[in-house]
Order: C-alpha cells, then sequence, then structure tokens
C-alpha cells in the first residue's frame, strides 16, 4: 500500500540476503527520522552473531535495532511472536514522533505484519510426536509427499527436508481436518494500521550477488563461525532440530561437527543454502505490491533516501 496522510508511515526494507540491508538501513536512520527495528528470524537469538551477520557492538551504537537479541536459542520464535513485538515497538516510534523502518530479509514476518495471521490451532504435542515418530521411521521427504498428497499449495512452498513446516502443515490438517493453504486463504484481513513506504534491494546480477554470499560465508568462518557453533553445540539444551539451529549455516556447520561430511562439503552446502535462500526471499517479494526496487550495485543509499523523503513528504 502506497503512503497516505490517513494513517501512520511505516518504512519497509526488504531484499535477500548478503545485498546491503543492514547498511543502508543505517544510512536512512541517519539521514531521516527513522527507528530501526529488525525482521530477521535469526537475528532475534543471543549468541548467534556471526552466522546471522549480525551487526556489531559498535554498529548498533551508531544505528541501533530493535529485536535483536531478544531470545534464548533454545526458546522458538514464530510469526505471531514477530507481529506482536513488532506492532509493540512501531506504536512506540510513533508515540516518540519518529518513523519506523523495518529492515530484514525473513518475508514471512513481513507479510504477517502487513496481512495478519491466520486462526490456526495451538500446537498438540502429542500429535507432534506422533508426527516425529512416522519422521524418523520414513524420512522426512516421504512425511513431505504425504504432505503434497493432502495439500499441494502447502507442499509446493515447503522443501522435503523443511521438518519444522511439514510437521507443522501435518498437525493442522490432522487436528482440523482443513488443510493449512484453505485455513490461511480464509483467514481475515485486518484492516490495516499504518501506511507502507517499500523498499526492496533488487539485485540485477544474480552471478554477482552469488559471489558475494560465497565470500561473506567465508570471512564468516574467518571470523569464529565455526568456533560459534560449537558453543552451541556443547549446550544440551540446543539441537539440531530447534529453529534457531535451523537457520542457515548453523545446520551445515552442527552436521560437519556431528562428523557427517568434512569441512569443505560443510562449506560447500551452506553457501548453496544461503543462494537457495536469495532465491526464496526474491520469489517472496515478487508477490509484494507497491516495491521501490533497488539495484544493491548501484548508488543505493541516494535513490533510497530520496524515495523516502518524498513518499513521507506526501503522507504530510
Amino acid at each position: 500500500m502506497a503512503a497516505s496522510s490517513s494513517l501512520p508511515t511505516v518504512v519497509l526494507l526488504m531484499g535477500p540476503t548478503a545485498t546491503g540491508k543492514t547498511e543502508l538501513a543505517a544510512a536512512l536512520s541517519q539521514a531521516l527520522p527513522l527507528d530501526v527495528v529488525s525482521v530477521d528470524s535469526a537475528m532475534v537469538y543471543r549468541d548467534m552473531d556471526i552466522g546471522t551477520a549480525k551487526p556489531d557492538a559498535a554498529f548498533l551504537r551508531r544505528c541501533p535495532h530493535r529485536l535483536i537479541d531478544i531470545c534464548d536459542p533454545a526458546e522458538p520464535y514464530s510469526a505471531g511472536r514477530f507481529v506482536n513485538d513488532a506492532r509493540r515497538e512501531v506504536e512506540q516510534i510513533h508515540a516518540a514522533g519518529r518513523i519506523p523502518l523495518l529492515a530484514g530479509g525473513t518475508m514471512l514476518y513481513f507479510r504477517a505484519l502487513q496481512q495478519g495471521l491466520a486462526d490456526l490451532p495451538q500446537a498438540d504435542p502429542a500429535l507432534r510426536a506422533e508426527i516425529d515418530a512416522e519422521a524418523a521411521a520414513e524420512g522426512w521427504p516421504a512425511m513431505h509427499e504425504r504432505l503434497r498428497r493432502v495439500d499441494p499449495d502447502a507442499a509446493a512452498r515447503i522443501r522435503p527436508r523443511d521438518s519444522q513446516r511439514i510437521q507443522r502443515a501435518l498437525e493442522v490438517f490432522r487436528l482440523t481436518g482443513e488443510t493449512l493453504s484453505a485455513l490461511q486463504s480464509a483467514a481475515t484481513a485486518e484492516a490495516p494500521r499504518w501506511s507502507y513506504v517499500k523498499l526492496a534491494l533488487w539485485p540485477e546480477d544474480r552471478a554477482a550477488l552469488a559471489e558475494r554470499i560465497a565470500a561473506r560465508f567465508r570471512l564468516m568462518l574467518q571470523a569464529g563461525f565455526e568456533h560459534e557453533v560449537e558453543n552451541l553445540r556443547s549446550r544440551p539444551d540446543l539441537n539440531p532440530e530447534l529453529p534457531s539451529m535451523r537457520a542457515v549455516g548453523y545446520r551445515q556447520l552442527w552436521e560437519y561437527l556431528d562428523g557427517h561430511y568434512d569441512r569443505a562439503e560443510a562449506e560447500r552446502r551452506a553457501i548453496v543454502a544461503t543462494r537457495q535462500l536469495a532465491k526464496r526471499q526474491l520469489t517472496w517479494m515478487r508477490a509484494e505490491r507497491d516495491l521501490c526496487r533497488i539495484d544493491p550495485d548501484v548508488d543505493k543509499a541516494a535513490a533510497a533516501i530520496d524515495n523516502v523523503r518524498s513518499k513521507i513528504a506526501q503522507a504530510d
């Protein structure tokens, strides 16, 4: 939705991984009266710094980010919790007379904030244990095939080894007799709370993006990413199936440390997984309306600042 004078303004800055969203958010907040709220499902976790490309302490002193380091890796974080947290932060920023800038790459969170969430049943521990037992016997790809037979739309969106999302889709179907896709489609959209100015870092050169992803992951390894995962893996309350440990890079290094393959293969798999993540992020972005596309390989800050300044002026 474009900016409108009848609703408070919220700026959204989205884009695939490794396109410079954090740096652009800082440039925007320095040039305009914007306060940054992170939209990142991995940066919410404490002690997950290197592999999430989390801004360091010096950067955060210059450009504070809300919703970073707000929960422990043992604690699952969800889109529903994000919506509640983000709404609170947005209201506080508006109350202070400033404009929220929500920046990140978790596209589900952007969509949930704008469109609301379906009224889905709560988790059923016994049913989840039953599904997990079936998966242990048959494998998650086989469970994905079961999902495809009952909810092909959900299966098309979910990867065959995405155990958490497969489990949830099957759980919803078994609890309600309705598919997850049908319940999500039937969700009643809330009346808009805010007017959105949407910016998207949209790389035209995909080969260059792939190279940046590879180079950044190698820099993460040099910075001690493996040691970060070792420390997390040493905790008895963490396991590779938790949402935090399923983040790209963390899962591959955990599996390497478990002896499933060597370090070079872990590096290769992590880079491939990150490139696949970027592809999925771009697919989500194509469904967004009213995006101002900005090529990260050109002068993105100047273009974004001019766009946001003009939209804010129109809303006043």
